[in-house]
């Protein structure tokens, strides 16, 4: 009878720990929320313009198109074709996330 007991003991002090460790949490969430706010706010705001985005996009985009047409073989002029679309490609995208992003 005495393990009986105990047992509940046992049970009854690990749900009184989980209710504690439940209700310090839910506290911590609601004290937390202007926090959360502020933060998310700094996400949301104004960061690099369109343009900004754009001049840095070009020379990213230029930068890693030389690179690209060395290393595969032919050299600048043999890929002219595929860094034509590649650029504009690799433009648009870059220029847009960065504009997202920053």
């Amino acid at each position: 009878m005495g393990s009986d007991d105990q047992d509940k003991r046992q049970a009854r002090s690990t749900l009184i720990a989980i209710v504690v460790v439940l209700v310090l949490a839910i506290a911590a969430t609601v004290f937390m929320l202007p926090l959360l706010g502020e933060m998310t706010d700094g996400v949301f705001s104004e960061g690099l313009g369109l343009k900004d985005a754009a001049v840095i996009a070009f020379f990213v985009t230029v930068a890693l198109l030389v690179v690209f047409a060395i290393t595969s073989g032919d050299g600048l002029i043999g890929e002219i074709q595929f860094v034509l679309g590649g650029f504009f490609s690799f433009f648009l995208v870059i220029w847009l996330m960065i504009a997202w992003i920053f």
